[in-house]
């Protein structure tokens, strides 16, 4: 469920022809602000997915959490035991929970004067809503939580599923991200940061101006490849490894070498060598901090071998999602691998000597690439890298 399409298969049809789903804000009213685009998610009526007292009950950010998982679940195919039920873990991603809800109430309770607040608010702004909906829709009753690590989010939430799945502590998880993120308060907020792009999202281009914001969800089904196979399953990649770390550097600022401790970490995790990666699915927030500090922690980690992968910021077409970005990075980095198709850096205009890697600029590459990470970087310092591999075994 994102700004490139309310499917997979519309979210891959965009992503692969390189077509952005960023323009202005239809939600708020852009005339209080200073920037006027964002990547939301459009012409999406809960009510197609909800009966409305559900919809009373959930954050859209938890619509599109559950919204995602129920496609997840049904294309993969798994037929629901209570065993298996009780070995499923559901381990999501989100940031900001349920912030509009909250600023909805705010503005009831200090600018309306109306002390009446929504019974509901408390259940609408957790952020553990998507993961508890999914939980209760199939039944699932094994280890559920969300994790908050801003930008990060989905990542170190796809990779502690991983772990989980890979060590026989869970037969089965279901994890990614979710996030709503178009309320007047939050995106004031973000304003005074002056980190947000006044026009469009140009990773790794000289002339970048910021970030553009961006939201919606993407669930995957992770289990043993042994499994998968055995059942039938339409297998769409391998994750072989996950890494993290912390800059200990500063609160909004960037490390190089935070950043490649945890690249390496993922690379030792999944047991190959930096030679062995072909793309990368880059954190590329459009930043000017960001975007050459990513450069030079890809540059230490893969030395020579830098000079032959190819890179890509696919926040350039659906905005940064903040705690659900990496689950749609993970989902589009997939699909690459899948697909033989490298999706490009869209709005790229001019190169920037301190970005000097090739970054696939505005049209997507066909390529047969066997391996790919996928990058992670998050306000307070904080790492997340995934490993994944071409589908093996009955893959196709």
């Amino acid at each position: 469920m994102s700004p490139l399409g309310h499917t997979t298969g519309e979210f891959w049809k965009s992503v692969s022809e390189g077509r952005s789903g960023i323009g202005p804000l239809e939600r708020v009213d852009r005339s209080l602000l200073r920037f006027q685009n964002g990547a939301e998610v459009r012409g999406y009526d809960p009510l197609r997915y909800f009966e409305p007292r559900d919809v009373n009950l959930l954050d859209l950010f938890a619509q599109f959490g559950t919204v995602a998982a129920r496609e997840a679940i049904a294309d993969s195919g798994v037929a629901w035991t209570g065993d298996l039920r009780e070995r499923t873990a559901i381990i999501t991603g989100s940031c900001t929970g349920g912030q509009s809800s909250e600023d909805e109430q705010f503005l009831e309770l200090y600018r309306n004067r109306n002390p009446r607040i929504n019974p509901f608010t408390i259940p609408r702004i957790m952020g553990n809503a998507a993961a508890s909906r999914i939980s209760m829709e199939h039944g699932i009753t094994g280890p559920v939580y969300n994790v908050s690590t801003a930008c990060s989010s989905s990542n170190h939430a796809i990779g502690q599923a991983f772990w989980m799945v890979r060590s026989g502590a869970s037969e089965l998880a279901i994890t990614g991200g979710a996030e709503a993120i178009f309320s007047l308060g939050f995106l004031k907020a973000w304003e005074a940061m002056r980190v947000v792009s006044p026009d469009t999202c140009r990773p790794f281009s000289k002339d970048r101006r910021g970030l553009i914001l961006g939201e919606g969800a993407a669930m995957l089904v992770l289990e043993p490849l042994d499994a998968a196979v055995a059942r039938g399953a339409t297998i769409y990649g391998e994750i072989t490894g996950f890494g993290m770390s912390s800059d200990a550097h500063h609160i909004t600022q960037p490390s190089p070498e935070g950043a490649a401790r945890a690249m390496r970490a993922a690379l030792a995790d999944a047991r190959i060598g930096a030679g062995e990666v072909d793309y990368i699915n880059a954190h590329g927030t459009g930043t000017a901090a960001n975007d050459c500090t990513e450069t030079a922690a890809i540059r230490c980690v893969f030395g020579a071998h830098a000079g032959n992968l190819a890179v890509s910021s696919t926040k350039s077409m659906h905005g940064h999602a903040l705690g659900a970005a990496g689950a749609m990075e993970a989902v589009a980095t997939v699909l690459a691998l899948r697909h033989e198709l490298l999706p490009p850096t869209a709005n790229y205009t001019t190169p920037d000597p301190e970005c000097d890697l090739d970054v696939i600029p505005n049209e997507p590459r066909k390529a047969a690439a066997e391996y790919a990470l996928s990058n992670s970087f998050a306000f307070g310092g904080l790492n997340a890298v995934l490993v994944f591999h071409k589908a093996g075994r009955n893959g196709n």
